[in-house]
């Protein structure tokens, strides 16, 4: 098998047909030899049913459907794990990752690169809260992190049948594919494109709350910078503490007046407080990683798997 196309989907059913129709028409071109993987967490709406009856029309079409929602980073490894392709792409069904650049990809990988990365010059459609969350994020995280993460790339890359495999082995259970993919390393390459809004419907990810779990996961998966930071936090301030009881007494021993009414207090106790909060709470991001990865649950569960030798 030459590609293949990794597609998660949820609540996709009214982007399915046109996407196929599109990567069809690119496809013809470039290679009679893939396989394209939708990889299904289990939907209210008729999805799997459009996915089916594209299948019967192409055996190339194929299904992972899980035995409840895992989602989308989940849903990508498990297509991973299930391709057979030399190169295989990973892309959204929304066709917010453009199926015509598929063939600028292939020719990257023929050149001789293990990872084809397309590089966001323009977000059409998408809401200034989660472009701003998406480039502070990309700044904190490529400035402590122990890899360096390309701005503006998502998870739509192609990659060899090499990095996969070695993707496969790492066995992280947070699914920062991006974050995994520079662990890798390889040779890899930027390719950039305008991003066009989506074809129908509205996105079923959190635009805010689910931008800003990727940064955590980003920066709390790939570094330990914050637990640096947290610890120098407490060094300065206790300094500063040092510093003004020093003050005081000598204020003391030279007979200076200094009141110390209820604001003073009130205002070091809140804020020794938020910093021993912050504090605790980055150790718990930690912990709680370490905790996924200890007990070692299943990434995914597939329930059924349609197209692939052994299975219905």
């Amino acid at each position: 098998m030459l590609l293949s196309i990794i597609v998660p989907v949820y609540k996709e059913e009214k982007n399915v047909p046109e996407f196929l129709r599109r990567m069809r028409e690119v496809l013809a071109g470039v290679t009679e030899d893939y396989e394209i993987i939708f990889s299904l967490d289990p939907s209210p709406d008729r999805t799997e049913e459009a996915i089916l009856e594209a299948r019967e029309q192409d055996g190339r079409v194929k299904l992972l459907k899980f035995s409840r929602r895992f989602g989308q980073p989940m849903a990508t490894l498990a297509g991973m794990e299930y391709s057979s392709g030399e190169a295989v792409i990973v892309m959204d069904v929304d066709l917010q990752d453009p199926p015509e650049l598929v063939m600028e990809m292939l020719a990257r990988w023929h050149e001789g690169y293990d990872v084809v990365l397309p590089q966001r010059r323009q977000r059409s459609g998408e809401p200034w809260i989660k472009k701003t969350v998406a480039a502070a994020g990309y700044k904190v995280i490529n400035k402590i992190a122990d890899v360096r993460i390309p701005p503006n790339t998502g998870d739509f890359r192609l990659m060899s049948r090499r990095v996969v495999n070695e993707l496969v082995k790492l066995k992280e259970s947070h699914g920062f594919l991006r974050g995994m993919v520079a662990v890798v390393g390889f040779r890899q390459i930027i390719i950039p494109f305008d991003r066009p809004a989506r074809h129908a419907g509205e996105t079923n990810y959190n635009r805010f709350f689910g931008s800003l779990r990727i940064g955590f996961n980003g920066i709390f998966c790939f570094s330990t910078y914050a637990l640096t930071l947290s610890t120098m936090a407490g060094f300065i301030i206790a300094t500063c503490s040092f510093l003004i009881a020093l003050a005081y007494l000598v204020m003391k021993l030279m007979g200076f007046p200094f009141p110390l009414g209820n604001p003073t207090i009130v205002i070091l106790v809140l804020f020794m407080g938020g910093i021993q909060l912050i504090s605790v709470g980055i150790l718990g991001e930690y912990i709680g990683r370490i905790y996924e990865e200890v007990r070692a649950r299943p990434k995914f569960i597939v329930d059924r798997a349609v197209g692939f030798d052994g299975h219905a």
